[in-house]
């Protein structure tokens, strides 16, 4: 990003009272839908099963690779499974991935005003973390945490006490932004606010009526003028 456009950012932003905020990370800040889902294709075609197609996929994701697969496949299936998963997967990750528009922006911005911010996910950390260098914005963030990193996941409430002890963080000026229920309960559960947008798998209307997320946006750009009174830099408007 251009120093141009993060300078007009960063004269207008008003800095609010958060001072940590946690990010999910699928559907989020990037999009790997197109690699979960040929990795889970290519699992469930090495066991002889029916493939599923990309948006079956996109719109069971959440909760976990365990809990993603058994929805897709059956619990009894996942453990044999998740090998040709990771095998196809580990091959793939960092071809098949892109950030999502507005993420590079909040990022940059945020943590030029010295926010502190760590992605919050339940992807495997070792996956998260080699995708978050890969695209060069793990430089903005404290730390990642995800699945295998501890015993829990979004949204047990283990897993975010974890987090919040991890980086010393003080729930009355903490947030959560995501893109799932998942991540809204995940907040919930540590009487944290949560803030999502349509852009993974649910759409603005489900995430409106079926979360208790303070507010629900399309997108990063909108999110950052609505939650921390930035102005959208004109990129995101060509």
């Amino acid at each position: 990003m251009s120093g141009d456009i993060l300078a007009l950012t960063v004269r207008s932003v008003q800095i609010s009272f958060m001072q940590t905020v946690l990010f999910d990370l699928d559907g989020t800040l990037i999009d790997h839908f197109s690699a979960i889902h040929s990795s889970i294709a290519y699992a469930q075609k090495a066991l002889g099963l029916p493939e599923s197609s990309y948006e079956t996929v996109k719109a069971t994701v959440g909760g976990s690779l365990p809990v993603t697969m058994g929805k897709l496949i059956g619990t009894e299936k996942v453990e044999a499974a998740l090998p040709h998963f990771h095998d196809h997967f580990n091959r793939v990750m960092l071809k098949d991935v892109a950030i999502l528009p507005g993420a590079e922006w909040l990022l940059e911005t945020l943590h030029a005003n010295g926010m502190q911010l760590a992605v919050f996910t339940n992807k495997y950390g070792e996956h998260a973390r080699a995708v978050l260098e890969h695209l060069k914005l793990d430089r903005f963030l404290t730390l990642t945490l995800g699945a295998e990193d501890c015993p829990y996941r979004k949204p047990e409430p283990e897993f975010t006490q974890y987090i919040m002890d991890q980086l010393k963080a003080d729930p009355q000026n903490t947030c959560l932004i995501g893109d799932s229920p998942f991540d809204a309960a995940a907040a919930d559960v540590g009487n944290l606010p949560s803030y999502l947008v349509a852009t993974g798998s649910h759409t603005h209307e489900a995430l409106i009526s079926g979360t208790p997320a303070v507010e629900v946006y399309q997108n990063l750009f909108e999110l950052g003028a609505g939650v921390f009174n930035l102005d959208i830099p004109l990129i995101a408007h060509g």
